[in-house]
């Protein structure tokens, strides 16, 4: 008798809580609930062609590409069903084109179909070489067509708006544009037009082109900060970028990683060149910061490392004629070098390093002012500062990690957020990117606090919390008696507080967010608007602090640091930006050495120029001629960013480092300028490369966590205004006349239009223009009515027509005279 040897039992793989089991091309395979199939197929390896989807963006099923074969339980399903917007479920058999003859079929007659009338202008296309249609039709697609007919065509390019043309014949209709532009940016001015055969991307201008205004809803061009996004997310080359169309190709690039220079967020970014000439920049992808988006500032704003105003070589005045003269390295170092050693013992230099620099950068020029010229009177604030700030920023901020802090991620799943004295889109705009997917996705309460519903408030789905500017601290404080939900919100798990350094403008905020902060608990970000400012904090580039957080005052810590760098240091702190021009225009400083400050960034654009030529001797580190080079008496020319290694921190308090991009330009970065220039001062800073400058500050370590100490702000009550004026708010608009932006005019294009906001009231008897004065000088624009309280007038910051402290003196909360443009 034959026995049967037994069965070996089979395990079966458990399922978690929460997942299904379901089987692919024959693999079984535990997904999530509510997974796309499309995910669940590429984490197994098996890339589905696809046009529509995008990770980021929520299904659409536009183009049919995806098509799969799909059985559950036991019955398949009677046609090829797409792989975008279908979820996983437990039980279900999938079947891709890799084992499927039907969805293989399918797949290549979609792709016939989207053929159709597709141009098949690849040799011409700015696209070709990296065109996902192009790869899938040669991958998935048939040698033979059946559509001989001739193809549909259009007039081209069709202009989006300045920077962003439209073929609207290699079109595919994914919708990816229309996604992005309604989803992320919260900016719906492109969608689609017409229907059936008909069916084009456009706007409402182009409609009107088109003799189909009246089919379209938005009535507003493409304008949007975000708009070159849509240029990569384009599966085709239907959208292209004005900058870039028919400069060069894909394969004739070269690609190198690198990051923004712009703002605070510090977003990856991919550089492509040719010849040693950047031609684009695109989004890199990056989960943590910026996901795959960047600005337009980003992508487009980088034709100034090119301007024909670029200093080259160095720059020494000669005192005869008084010109700038072209001079060698040698000699433009031995005279600043002489000319430093001279000042320093009559009356001291100060140093302004302004906020756009590397850390490495930043930290040469910190060391270099306590080293080179033995001095504490360092800051890198080019912009409104304060005392307040000052101690805010040193016990508050310096230290903060991502792991100790508020991250992009801790705001996506904040339950509550509350803006102060940040208009985000304008500061920073991926901070808004994730605001805006907090609110849509995760309903996240956002609560602004300012003087009117801009398009941060209105895109973000916030709540506007209203105050007269300068008022803001009273706000803040009044939270609790005014706003008890919001205040009991803020005391709940998830909530943080986003800072804008606009803050710094506003006595006895930063006291009013402590308490606020030691009140709830809540958590607190700081967000500067530009990309050095958090690394030159970090680095000492203020007068109290020494490198890595150690207080100037702390005999301990500040003994620390003289023993790594071997030399004695001052034991008191420094002055600040504002008192350091005071000194200088009243010559009691002998000199100054300044990076790249451009004066009417500063509070009083004015008494800057004054310091300037009341300095005895200025030496001035930049890339191009500027209001400080004219009065310099040395000029050391510096590279740019895509010109030198380093690293920028982010507002998160996250290192993000970076490669040279573009070699043997010859430009030197300043941490190099200023340690050769150290040498000739008979003084040793080791910053002779970003690595070896990012060597010697990471061993100095970082100092114990600081803790916030209280400075008694005097708060005086807000400004009043009287007949014939407002109070003044502003900022700086994104794109603007910003230094870095110069060179672009596709960019320069989609600047919004300088308008002055008043509220209905106040704007009675003004006529259509205002003119806004002070007894420096005055500024006409339009007159926009908005919900600004009454008395009060809003200016963007740095516009045409609107260089708001350069023109007023002014700053937010100041009082100003208004009459109607024509007086």
């Amino acid at each position: 008798m034959t026995i049967a040897p037994d069965k070996p039992e089979t395990q079966e793989t458990p399922v978690p809580e929460g997942h299904v089991k379901l089987v692919i091309d024959g693999e079984e395979v535990i997904a999530p609930k509510g997974e796309l199939l499309i995910r669940t197929a590429e984490r197994l390896g098996t890339v589905i062609p696809r046009f529509c989807d995008h990770p980021l963006l929520s299904p659409a099923g536009a183009c049919r590409q995806c098509l799969v074969e799909v059985e559950m339980g036991g019955r398949p399903m009677p046609k090829p069903q797409a792989s975008c917007t279908m979820t996983v479920a437990d039980g279900m058999v999938v079947k891709t084109q890799l084992t499927s003859p039907v969805a293989d079929k399918a797949q290549q007659g979609v792709m016939e179909l989207l053929l159709i009338n597709h141009p098949l202008d690849c040799p011409i296309c700015d696209k070709g070489g990296e065109c996902p249609l192009q790869n899938q039709a040669l991958a998935h697609g048939r040698t033979d067509s059946r559509f001989v007919d001739t193809k549909r065509t259009f007039p081209k390019p069709l202009p989006i708006s300045t920077q962003v043309l439209l073929d609207r014949e290699r079109c595919v209709l994914c919708q990816r544009c229309t996604r992005f532009s309604s989803e992320i940016a919260g900016d719906p001015f492109i969608e689609l037009l017409e229907r059936g055969a008909h069916q084009q991307i456009g706007t409402a201008e182009t409609a009107d082109v088109l003799d189909l205004a009246s089919r379209t809803t938005s009535g507003q061009p493409f304008q949007s900060y975000f708009s070159g996004n849509v240029i990569q997310i384009c599966p085709v080359g239907a959208l292209t970028s004005a900058a870039y169309r028919f400069r060069s190709r894909p394969f004739d690039l070269v690609s190198a990683p690198s990051v923004c220079e712009h703002c605070s967020s510090g977003c990856a970014e991919r550089t492509d060149f040719r010849r040693g000439k950047v031609q684009r920049k695109l989004a890199g992808d990056d989960p943590e910061v910026n996901e795959e988006w960047i600005c337009d500032k980003g992508r487009f704003a980088f034709r100034y490392t090119t301007a024909d105003d670029r200093i080259r070589r160095p720059l020494v005045r000669n005192r005869e004629t008084g010109e700038l003269e072209e001079a060698s390295w040698t000699d433009a170092l031995r005279i600043a070098a002489a000319g430093l050693t001279e000042a320093r013992g009559n009356g001291g230099v100060g140093v302004l390093p302004g906020g756009r620099l590397t850390v490495e950068d930043a930290y040469a020029y910190s060391k270099f002012a306590r080293v080179a010229l033995k001095t504490n009177d360092v800051d890198f604030r080019a912009r409104p500062h304060s005392t307040e700030e000052l101690a805010f920023l040193t016990s508050h901020v310096v230290g903060v990690t991502p792991e100790s802090g508020v991250t992009f991620g801790e705001i996506e799943r904040a339950r509550t957020v509350l803006c102060v004295a940040f208009e985000p889109e304008d500061e920073a705009p991926i901070v808004f990117l994730r605001l805006r997917k907090a609110a849509r996705r995760n309903k996240t309460r956002i609560v602004h606090l300012g003087q009117w519903t801009t398009s941060s408030v209105r895109k973000t789905f916030g709540e506007l919390l209203a105050c007269v500017p300068g008022a803001e601290a009273a706000a803040v404080e009044g939270i609790a008696k005014h706003a008890p939900d919001l205040d009991e919100a803020l005391r709940g798990e998830g909530a943080v507080v986003l800072v804008g350094e606009r803050a710094a403008a506003i006595p006895g905020l930063f006291a009013a967010l402590h308490d606020l902060v030691e009140r709830t608990g809540v958590r607190l970000a700081w967000i500067p608007r530009r990309a050095g400012d958090r690394g030159a904090l970090e680095t000492g580039c203020v007068p109290s602090l020494l490198p890595g957080g150690r207080r100037v005052g702390d005999d301990a810590a500040r003994v620390a640091v003289e023993n790594a760098w071997g030399v004695p240091l001052p034991a008191v702190p420094g002055r600040d930006t504002t008192d350091i021009l005071l000194a200088a225009s009243a010559g009691e400083l002998g000199g100054l050495v300044v990076g790249g400050v451009d004066p009417d960034d500063l509070p009083d654009p004015d008494l800057a120029r004054r310091a300037l030529d009341t300095a005895g001797f200025v030496v001035s580190l930049e890339l191009r001629h500027s209001a400080v080079t004219e009065r310099a008496d040395v000029v050391l020319p510096v590279a740019a960013s895509d010109e030198k290694a380093g690293s920028y921190l982010n507002w998160e308090g996250r290192t993000r480092p970076f490669d040279v991009t573009l070699e043997g330009t010859g430009a030197l970065p300043d941490c190099r300028v200023l340690d050769t220039l150290a040498v000739e001062m008979d003084a040793d800073l080791f910053t002779q490369t970003p690595a070896a400058a990012r060597g010697d500050f990471e061993k100095l370590g970082q100092a114990s966590a600081l803790r916030w100490s209280h400075v008694a702000a005097e708060v005086a009550p807000p400004a009043t205004a009287g007949a014939g004026q407002a109070i003044l708010s502003t900022w700086r608009q994104l794109i603007d006349n910003g230094s870095l932006q110069d060179g672009e005019p596709h960019l320069k294009g989609t600047q919004r239009t300088p308008v002055a906001r008043l509220s209905a009231k106040t704007a009675e008897g003004l006529g259509t223009t205002v003119r806004v004065s002070t007894e420096r000088g005055a500024i006409t624009l339009p007159v926009e009515i908005a919900d600004l309280p009454d008395g009060v007038v809003w200016l963007p910051g740095n516009s045409d027509g609107s260089a708001v402290a350069k023109t007023l003196g002014a700053g937010h909360g100041a009082v100003v005279n208004l009459a109607g443009g024509g007086q």
